[in-house]
């Protein structure tokens, strides 16, 4: 039971989404998991492997289907004047990082740090925190209004870095082959890191500058492993779904 009781320890220091994620699971008849590492986490928490199927990342679906729209129908790097591979996205927005005011404005000198424009999409918590803290912004950093997915789509496509504390957005970079720099202490995606994909930087300053220094020549190899399936995931839930 030794697991049990460990797996109750970090239950309790999970996000509420991430609590309700694994009693989901727990409830569940057949689990649908993203990659090996995802099945790994699921049975090391007592679901037994029958129950799970490994099929890939629907979001990675959506990445594939939605590219060519974006490209067609976004126009937002036109309206902000932005040349492909000349700029570095951020997204910021976690309560760990923008509540803090130590660590926002290390990771604010951190991304002030590189000779790229850095677009930031800013989420209202964040811009509301910078307000309070009354810390002002590197002039390499550009503030927009958040933006729609097709228009994030084609930000984080033509981007030359992503650097961000989102989950989301970090398989977004993988899925769109770019070099990701996360501003956190951790990833539920290790196997980003583990591929060289992803530098973990946490909050600190000089992290981050040499992490968006690294990141500028990483070798596109690094990309070419299909590390959330093959862009069918959806159609092979729904055949599990249909046959059950």
């Amino acid at each position: 039971m030794a697991h049990v009781e460990a797996g109750l320890r970090s239950f309790n220091k999970k996000m509420p989404e991430e609590i309700n994620r694994i009693l989901t699971d727990h409830a569940a008849d057949i689990l649908f998991t993203p990659t090996a590492t995802a099945t790994s986490h699921a049975m090391a928490e007592g679901l037994t492997e029958s129950k799970i199927q490994q099929v890939g990342d629907v979001m990675y679906d959506a990445a594939l289907y939605y590219a060519d729209k974006a490209e067609k129908q976004s126009t937002i790097l036109s309206s902000l004047s932005l040349q492909s591979k000349k700029y570095i996205l951020t997204t910021l927005h976690r309560a760990e990082n923008v509540d803090d005011k130590i660590r926002l404005q290390d990771i604010l000198n951190g991304l002030g740090t590189n000779s790229l424009q850095v677009v930031w999409p800013m989420h209202p918590r964040t811009k509301k925190r910078l307000e309070e803290f009354g810390i002002a912004l590197p002039d390499n950093i550009t503030i927009i209004e958040p933006v729609g997915y097709l228009d994030m789509i084609l930000l984080e496509r033509h981007a030359a870095i992503i650097a961000t504390d989102s989950g989301g957005v970090q398989k977004e970079a993988y899925f769109h082959k770019v070099p990701c720099v996360t501003m956190r202490d951790e990833t539920e995606w290790v196997e980003l890191v583990n591929a060289g994909a992803n530098i973990l930087t946490g909050a600190d300053t000089d992290k981050i500058e040499n992490a968006l220094s690294k990141s500028l020549s990483v070798d596109a190899a690094l990309f070419a492993t299909p590390l959330y399936g093959n862009g069918d995931a959806g159609m092979k839930i729904a055949t599990a779904i249909t046959q059950s």
